[in-house]
């Protein structure tokens, strides 16, 4: 499949280092608000809807992981950055991921959220389909709810609304077709050949790709750093905005080794 111009927007000084974030199954380029504007001070901060999602196009399915991938190359095309860190939350780390291992000639420096390199498929099946039958909208509340701490979610309504409205808002086969893209997802063979320096961030809470599946990413990749931050949920970077903002600039600022 030939890739698709995804919407995009970019932050931060033209020339600067390209930052790019890669959003999660059922999220827009809006879930990494919190973390744009620190970054933005040092990066070209590129943030983007992935195929399906908020203003990018939903060509018809199937989608593969390289499909993703591929898009996201020419996304760093489109923005004249032949090498950039790259970050990505779930989904978005699976995209990541595929691309590091795929083309590392592409990726500084790698930070992979809250995802993982082999799922258990059959929830992400089922998914797709009572998505293909009913939309997006009735599965919103179930899946937001996973996103976030119960104790944060009831102290943050708005925010609930907001990423309940993200869900609802996506194009019902582009979700499905990238729902069972993570189904099919199996990167475990990919790990050995991620050369990028890596962080991966787990959230203690996290239901939806517990602990162990970034546990097994770190084991993975060599020299891979891991941390865990607590209380945090499947979108650990609205939760824990601070430390996790602070973790990626750390990492992507590391031996000043730019792109």
């Amino acid at each position: 499949m030939t890739a698709v111009e995804v919407d995009f927007t970019v932050d931060g000084p033209d020339g600067a280092p390209v930052v790019v974030l890669s959003n999660s199954l059922g999220a827009t380029r809006g879930m990494w608000d919190p973390q744009v504007p620190a970054l933005a001070e040092r990066y070209r901060v590129v943030t983007y809807d992935t195929r399906g999602h908020g203003t990018s196009p939903a060509p018809a399915g199937p989608y593969t992981l390289d499909d993703l991938a591929d898009d996201l190359v020419a996304l760093l095309d489109r923005v004249g950055a032949p090498r950039a860190h790259v970050a990505g939350l779930s989904l978005g780390g699976m995209t990541a991921m595929r691309l590091a291992a795929r083309d590392p000639e592409r990726v500084h420096r790698l930070a992979l959220l809250c995802t993982s390199a082999k799922t258990e498929p059959q929830g992400f099946l089922d998914r797709a389909k009572a998505v293909r039958e009913g939309g997006t909208a009735p599965l919103a509340p179930a899946i937001a709810a996973r996103w976030l701490t119960p104790g944060y979610a009831a102290e943050h309504p708005d925010l609930v609304a907001r990423l309940e409205a993200m869900i609802a808002g996506c194009d019902d086969e582009g979700y499905a077709s990238c729902a069972e893209v993570v189904a099919a997802v199996d990167l475990l063979g990919d790990l050995g050949r991620i050369t990028a320096p890596t962080l991966v961030v787990s959230g203690a809470e996290d239901q939806a790709l517990p602990p162990a599946h970034q546990q097994a990413i770190a084991e993975g990749i060599a020299g891979a750093e891991l941390l865990t931050v607590s209380p945090g949920a499947h979108l650990a970077n609205l939760e824990r905005t601070p430390e996790v903002t602070d973790a990626l600039l750390g990492h992507f600022d590391a031996e000043g080794d730019q792109p």
